[in-house]
């Protein structure tokens, strides 16, 4: 009896180093988006006429994109899960539908050179 309780509470815990691995990982794709967004802008700054203030300024504005990218991701965390938002981001149903469509008229077009109707 107190081995099988062992057991269900290693399982438990096992189970929720995974959820948070997994939670982490969202939230680093999280963070990197407005990073990368922060580090493209800072970048242009800098390269258009590099110099130590546009680097400084640069600098700031990746800065900028990382904190806000943090900020986002930690409240995405708490509110759902970073998982849930990533899912829901990644499935994008006006796609599905475009595909589905495509399909239809490649159909359509091959029953037609078949002269099937």
């Amino acid at each position: 009896m107190a081995e099988e309780k062992k057991t269900k509470e290693t399982e438990a815990g096992l189970l929720k180093v995974l959820e948070f691995i997994t939670e982490l990982i969202g939230w680093l794709q999280i963070v990197s988006s407005p990073l990368m967004i922060g580090l493209a802008i800072g970048s242009i700054v800098y390269f258009s006429n590099p110099s130590m203030t546009r680097l400084v300024i640069g600098i700031i504005i990746s800065t900028i994109g990382l904190i806000l990218g943090i900020i986002w991701a930690t409240k995405v965390w708490r509110r759902k899960g970073t998982v849930f938002f990533l899912s829901r981001t990644m499935a994008t149903p006006d796609l599905d539908n475009i595909v589905v469509e495509d399909d239809k008229r490649k159909t359509q077009l091959n029953n037609a050179k078949k002269g099937n109707r």
